[in-house]
């Protein structure tokens, strides 16, 4: 027998020894995802404010959530959360990834003063936020004033009609450092021999990057895409943190609407329930930008190279 043909006995055990390393992983995923799913599908199906005995009720949750406006605005301004959020993010990130991933040592300095929202947690984010845009000793209002538009300044937070404008700036500038990396690091990976090609051809800088980067980091904008439309579904610290909801329902997001629900007017069956819609609705996000934009067949780009 040739010495690199290997025997099945080796070829079983390196393959139960890949899968041993993988046991760990999984053995995490269902005791934090998967279970904790099911409890609350199954809670979901109860009346339960988390002291008493859950009382079977099957339907009566989703049947309440057919007719309850708050829940219902809850979704449109995460639905509406998710929409601005790609707006913003993408673009902005797109262009500060690409101008990083130069060799100049300026950009390097200047990368340093992008990634530093990322040091910090959501909560610092938040409270320092919530000081900077205090209508009498915030320091936005201050500047506003001081540079003679004293008509601009505005309670950014306490304003119904701004302050879930407010909060989605700050959740934008606390995130797009994060997919800036994603873009540093999709654009480091384009050829440059695409680039000296263009460049013999007579390629400007904004047509090269309209016709060779856009194209190359196809990949890398539907795995920033996915993290927006998913990650969206989750801003709970930073609503809660500045505004709390409020004022009134005007930053009353699903998962606040859910903690709110369950933990505050202790109806946790309620509660799961909208915990329930809130998986299903990212499970449902990831498989239709997974399924209908070719990123699942993983097919390379740079074929033909």
């Amino acid at each position: 027998m040739s010495a690199s043909v290997k025997s099945p006995k080796t070829v079983r055990r390196s393959e139960w020894f890949v899968v041993s390393w993988t046991v760990p992983a999984l053995v995490f995923y269902v005791a934090f995802a998967i279970i904790p799913l099911f409890i609350a599908v199954y809670l979901s199906l109860t009346s339960w404010n988390g002291l008493t005995p859950p009382q079977w009720i099957g339907l009566g949750n989703w049947v309440t959530l057919l007719s309850d406006a708050v829940t219902g605005q809850s979704l449109l301004l995460t639905i509406e959360v998710m929409i601005l959020s790609w707006i913003i993010q993408t673009p902005l990130s797109i262009l500060i990834g690409v101008f990083m991933a130069g060799v100049q040592r300026y950009r390097s300095i200047l990368s340093v003063l992008y990634f530093i929202p990322l040091l910090f947690s959501a909560v610092a984010i938040g409270l320092t936020w919530q000081a900077m845009t205090q209508p009498n000793f915030g320091v936005v209002d201050a500047v506003l004033n001081a540079i003679g538009l004293s008509g601009m300044a505005k309670d950014w937070l306490g304003d119904p009609s701004l302050a879930f404008y407010t909060v989605l700036v700050i959740v934008c500038w606390e995130f797009i450092p994060f997919h800036s990396l994603l873009y540093l690091g999709g654009a480091r990976q384009i050829p440059k021999e695409l680039y000296e090609a263009a460049n013999i051809d007579g390629g400007g800088r904004v047509q090269n990057f309209f016709m060779i980067t856009l194209p190359q980091l196809k990949y890398t904008v539907i795995t920033s895409t996915t993290l927006i439309f998913t990650g969206s579904l989750t801003y709970f610290d930073l609503f809660w943190v500045t505004t709390q909801g409020g004022p009134g329902y005007a930053t009353r997001v699903l998962p606040l609407q859910m903690y709110i629900t369950a933990f505050q007017n202790q109806q946790v069956g309620y509660g799961s329930m909208i915990a329930v819609v809130l998986a299903a609705f990212g499970i449902a996000l990831s498989f239709i930008l997974l399924r209908f934009t070719g990123f699942s067949k993983m097919s390379s780009q740079l074929e033909g190279l």
